[in-house]
């Protein structure tokens, strides 16, 4: 009788998980509304350091999915406040060179939608089908659970990555702006560099997150696309 009442606890707890797991992402969503629920002043630690030490970050991370038992963020604050930033520095760049309001509302809608959220979300699932399919280790041992990339830790890489890009291109671009305007070599190549210093981050944090998964392999292609910016740098 013991062993069939363990086995039927076990096997009820298991089907427990993937309800668990399919109710996570409507609770995300909910939790984006819940203001006092995130935890701001983290996520500005977090986006301070992916600018300056980002390794750091990600070791954190290996700390979440010790608490957490999962490896994407339970807290959408990273997401909003990103999503803040993107549409003031946009209205900024409407503010200095366009009058046309109309037009400030349509490029805020294009920028968090379409450049941030959508372009995001096809890359996440890339990486995400990628990773699973290529680079998983298969459990040898058969007691052992078998891991998966989590969609929404492939999108919280993604957001990841894409904050030096935003600060690059959006703010230092902002600031340098009336100089890249002028005619010249020396704009052409600043912005030149700007552009490549910020494909060059964003595909170096994309392997860091991927790195840092214990059950991935041959990260190191994700450092491929490095090489093809330098090529295509002087072209």
């Amino acid at each position: 009788m013991l062993p069939t009442s363990s086995s039927s606890s076990s096997s009820s707890s298991l089907k427990g998980r993937p309800a668990r797991r399919s109710h996570f992402f409507p609770l995300y969503l909910r939790r984006i509304v819940k203001w006092r629920q995130m935890d701001i002043e983290y996520t500005f630690w977090q986006m301070l350091h992916l600018c300056t030490s980002p390794k750091v970050v990600y070791q954190h991370t290996k700390y979440h999915k010790q608490t957490k038992n999962q490896w994407a963020r339970d807290d959408p604050a990273f997401v909003v406040i990103f999503t803040l930033l993107l549409s003031a520095t946009t209205l900024a760049y409407c503010a200095a060179y366009d009058h046309n309001s109309g037009h400030a509302v349509f490029l805020v809608f294009s920028v968090v939608i379409f450049h941030f959220l959508a372009a995001g979300a096809i890359i996440a699932t890339f990486c995400w089908l990628f990773t699973n399919n290529y680079l998983r280790v298969e459990a040898v041992n058969s007691h052992v659970v078998e891991q998966r990339v989590e969609w929404l830790y492939a999108f919280d890489v993604h957001c990841n990555s894409f904050f030096p890009v935003f600060v690059l291109l959006y703010v230092i671009h902002y600031l340098v702006s009336p100089l890249l305007l002028a005619h010249g070599f020396v704009p052409v190549l600043l912005s030149n560099l700007l552009f490549m210093a910020a494909a060059v981050y964003y595909h170096y944090l994309n392997f860091l997150g991927y790195d840092v998964l214990p059950f991935l392999e041959r990260t190191t292609l994700f450092l491929y696309p490095i090489g093809i910016v330098f090529v295509l740098f002087p072209i």
